[in-house]
């Protein structure tokens, strides 16, 4: 101001128009800054005294934009930059400088020449229209500062020009949330690749919460940063975003205390990417600020809870349509191995109720996971670091596993380990003499498979010696045969029936046979040890 009124008050005529900003003053002349501004002609119009004061606290850009205004409008030197520009722009609209050479045309040259031709610049003017709302907006100045932004973007994407190659992303860091978001909304106009919003989303939201958790006694500032970057987020289908970040924002708004909008929105997006997430992801969120103690367990069996609920709603939807190739058949067996090594994790806090450590476990299906040997061992740790529980409580916690589903290596440890109920040890048992049985069975069913083609093929040859038999009798009534001696016919059938009763596989077992018996009922039976060997009949 000083430098105001030294080049003004060198003026041979006395000021006869003031103009006040704020606490800044400005000492004018009518003759120079009336035919030059269409606002202060009209004003000056409406008051015929000779001193005229006006008031001008509205104008966009305050007195720094208006003293750049007045040096135009005296013909004074004054640099336009980056910094000032949208300021002098708002500026020359608001004071209706119609002049033919006037402001507004000098700073629209310079911003096509130089403003909006670098990244760096077309940030800066983006950021400086964050404090001339909503007039730089009507202007357009913000819509093409953004999509400036946008484009150099893309082009870095594509053509880097500096190393590393992602520099641009630090770049962003002095937008607010509001102007972020028009950058977005410019991306996805010009169609760039869902990895360049994505990059740009987490280098953005990176850098703001580091700011979040830089100063944590400013709660109320923290919360609102964080809930304005979590809105300008781009949706999982345009961007997908990193587990591990959304998780981390997740831990942030839950520290920060942020609104119930925030979290949730927050917990259906860490959802969506579940299946990437590792353990110590989801830790992360389930410790408290100081990372010390557990704390919102809750909080996680929701995210889990509701990728199961979305998992199987696409399963549905897989099975009604053919987009079923979208479907990742594995990502629910990966969350449950993820859940598993958590909870193993979880299971050291003396503190954790059952009632939490069971609704974490149990989120997951049972039938998702094809081994229980990763959940029991998380039950196994639970149990010893709560060597208190009474039987029901311990089966309370085993209740999340199933003692069938266990290798044999686990269901001999669970056999021999005494924290477990005894219920639980029970079933372990009882599976393995069931496996046994039917390994056993198994192997039975194959014998008698062989042995019964075996059978098939005597009773073929059966039919065929009793056939043969028949044609040696004489015929019924014929007086020149002389028909067989009866013990010779006997002893015939009893010979091929001593045979066939040795070769019967299904009789005895293979331990005895008993059919060989002789006529005479005076005669001791002759018993017979068939050899375990395969016969055939010539």
């Amino acid at each position: 101001m000083d430098r105001v009124t030294q080049w003004v008050s060198s003026q041979d005529v006395p000021a006869d128009l003031t103009i006040r900003i704020a606490d800044s003053i400005f000492p004018l002349h009518k003759a120079v800054m009336v035919p030059r501004c269409g606002y202060i002609r009209r004003a000056v119009a409406k008051d015929p005294s000779a001193a005229v004061e006006l008031d001008l606290s509205a104008l966009p850009g305050g007195a720094d934009a208006f003293e750049k205004a007045a040096r135009y409008c005296y013909g004074a030197n004054f640099e336009i930059t980056a910094r000032n520009a949208a300021a002098l722009r708002c500026a020359a609209a608001f004071l209706d400088m119609q002049h033919p050479a006037d402001l507004a045309r000098r700073v629209e040259e310079f911003l096509a020449q130089a403003g909006l031709r670098a990244l760096p610049s077309a940030v800066t003017v983006l950021r400086s229209c964050e404090a001339l709302l909503p007039a730089a907006e009507e202007l357009g100045v913000v819509r093409r500062a953004a999509d400036a932004v946008a484009l150099r973007i893309c082009n870095e994407a594509l053509f880097p020009t500096r190393t590393p190659p992602g520099w641009w992303t630090a770049e962003l860091a002095a937008l607010s949330p509001a102007s972020f978001q028009k950058v977005a909304t410019a991306l996805r106009c010009r169609r760039a690749d869902p990895k360049v919003l994505a990059n740009a989303a987490s280098a953005y939201a990176e850098l703001a919460l580091a700011e979040v958790l830089a100063d944590p006694r400013d709660r109320e500032d923290q919360r609102a940063l964080l809930e304005s970057v979590v809105d300008v987020l781009p949706s999982a289908a345009d961007a997908p975003i990193s587990a591990a970040f959304l998780c981390r924002l997740l831990h942030a708004a839950i520290t920060t205390e942020a609104s119930a909008k925030t979290c949730r929105d927050l917990e259906l997006r860490v959802a969506a990417v579940l299946d990437q997430a590792t353990a110590g992801d989801l830790l992360g969120v389930a410790l408290d600020g100081a990372g010390e103690r557990v704390r919102n367990t809750d909080t996680v069996r929701r995210v889990i809870a509701a990728f199961v609920e979305r998992h199987a709603g696409r399963s549905r939807r897989a099975s009604l349509s053919s987009g079923g190739a979208e479907l990742d058949p594995g990502a629910m067996e990966k969350v449950a191995r993820t859940v598993d090594e958590l909870m193993a994790e979880l299971a050291t806090e003396e503190s954790l109720a059952i009632s939490k450590f069971v609704g974490v476990a149990g989120a997951v299906p049972k039938e998702a996971r094809a081994s229980h040997d990763c959940v029991y061992r998380a039950v196994d740790i639970y149990l010893k670091t709560h060597p208190a529980l009474d039987e029901i409580e311990r089966e309370k916690v085993c209740s999340v596993m199933d003692p069938l589903k266990l290798s044999y290596q686990a269901r001999l440890h669970a056999s021999q380990n005494k924290r477990l109920p005894l219920q639980v040890v029970l079933s372990a048992l009882y599976y393995d003499q069931l496996k046994l049985r039917s390994a056993a069975a198994g192997v039975d069913e194959g014998a008698d498979a062989s042995l019964a083609r075996e059978n098939e093929a005597l009773r073929s040859e059966l039919a065929r010696m009793r056939a043969f038999v028949s044609g040696m009798q004489p015929s019924k009534g014929s007086g020149s045969s002389r028909a067989a001696p009866a013990g010779k016919k006997a002893s015939l059938l009893g010979s091929v029936s001593r045979t066939l009763s040795r070769l019967n596989p299904f009789k005895g077992g293979w331990a005895k046979d008993t059919a060989s018996i002789a006529d005479s009922r005076n005669a001791m039976p002759h018993v017979v040890k068939p050899k375990r060997r395969r016969f055939s009949i010539s």
